[in-house]
């Protein structure tokens, strides 16, 4: 028997039904960094009954200004394996799967081999992104993608549109440049931010793991990012139940 108690005011909200869609759905989460992170949290605790999390990084003292698991207790550890450790607290009868693996382009498709529900792709770096969403795409997966967090300050210009309808964000720009030359237009849903992003803010990398650059970022833009992931998930599958 599943106790339902912890999600009393959950229910309160949404009804007993809701619950049982929620309990018996199965959401798949690409990354765990600071917006994947706060996402998975937010799935988890609406009482979602199974979830797959993947992410191959371990924590960086640059992380601590915006992701979930990163303490400066646990610098080097695993993000999946401090995530899962944190999320089946949350809900100890959460059936969790954790695949602490990079996601590589040629991973994607065994990746989204899957019964999953729905996807969650907060991967931030462009060609896993677009190996995702165009893979995700062709095989009629249920889908929201992040767009860019970075470089913003104002959580209330969010929003979520059909990848066809963004605009202000440079990283959506060229996911939407690269998949018209794929010949797809349109039917996936993304959140982004219409604020012009700080140009001052952006840094060059190494470029390995397929990122050449990065903008600064504050504590709460990426953990609202995954809020509004959460939310057009949670959403959609109670409206669609």
């Amino acid at each position: 028997m599943i106790d339902f108690s912890w999600l009393s005011r959950t229910e309160l909200l949404i009804g007993r039904e809701n619950i049982n869609t929620l309990s018996n759905a199965h959401v798949l989460i690409l990354g765990m960094g600071g917006v994947g992170s706060f996402a998975a949290e937010f799935i988890a605790r609406s009482g979602i009954g199974r979830m797959t999390i993947v992410d191959g990084d371990t924590i960086d003292p640059s992380n601590r200004n915006r992701q979930l698991p990163a303490l400066a207790t646990n610098h080097g550890q695993r993000k999946v394996k401090i995530m899962a450790e944190r999320l089946v607290s949350i809900n100890p009868e959460l059936s969790l799967n954790v695949v602490d693996e990079f996601i590589r382009p040629e991973a994607i498709a065994q990746l989204l081999d899957t019964d999953a529900h729905y996807v969650i792709d907060a991967i931030d770096s462009l060609t896993p992104k677009l190996t995702c969403l165009k893979t995700a795409h062709y095989k009629g997966l249920k889908i929201v993608s992040s767009m860019g967090a970075g470089g913003k300050l104002d959580p209330t210009q969010i929003r979520v549109a059909d990848i066809s309808k963004t605009y202000n964000c440079p990283f959506a720009q060229q996911i939407r440049k690269q998949l018209r030359a794929e010949g797809i237009q349109k039917g996936l849903k993304v959140v982004f931010s219409t604020e012009l992003p700080d140009k001052n803010s952006i840094m060059r990398t190494d470029g390995s793991n397929f990122k050449k650059s990065a903008y600064g970022t504050m504590s709460y833009l990426p953990a609202m990012f995954g809020a509004t992931l959460a939310s057009v998930v949670i959403r959609d599958m109670i409206q669609n139940s």
